[in-house]
């Protein structure tokens, strides 16, 4: 019983040390930035942030990444059934083409809906 979770045991210690050991590396060997000027200033790709942060963003960006989930793990779907194409056959080649007619009935309403136009 004890081969079956040694395995896992050494992966866990070994990813625990190499956490460890990386963050104690960059506690001694990193540059410490003292000047408290530049430690209250977000950083980001060194540009100096301009506006607010109440900034809002269109409901369509929202919209668009969720449609790009679903569509891109529905595709996800078609890796395995590519690999045992040949065991399943005829049948195999019927429910593909049903899964596939889902996704384009689906695909379909979404642009007769208007979800994926920019104004």
């Amino acid at each position: 019983m004890l081969e079956t979770y040694l395995p896992i045991f050494l992966l866990l210690c070994v990813s625990t040390a190499a956490g460890g050991g990386l963050y104690l590396l960059s506690k001694f060997l990193g540059r410490k930035t003292t000047d408290s000027q530049y430690m209250d200033t977000p950083y980001e790709c060194g540009i100096e942030p301009v506006g607010t942060t109440k900034e809002r963003f269109p409901i369509k960006f929202y919209l668009i990444a969720i449609l790009f989930i679903v569509f891109d793990i529905e595709v996800v779907f078609m890796y395995p059934w590519a690999v045992v194409y040949r065991k399943l056959a005829l049948f195999g080649f019927i429910e593909m083409l049903v899964f596939i007619g889902i996704l384009v009935v689906g695909y379909i309403y979404i642009l007769k809906r208007g979800a994926l136009k920019w104004d």
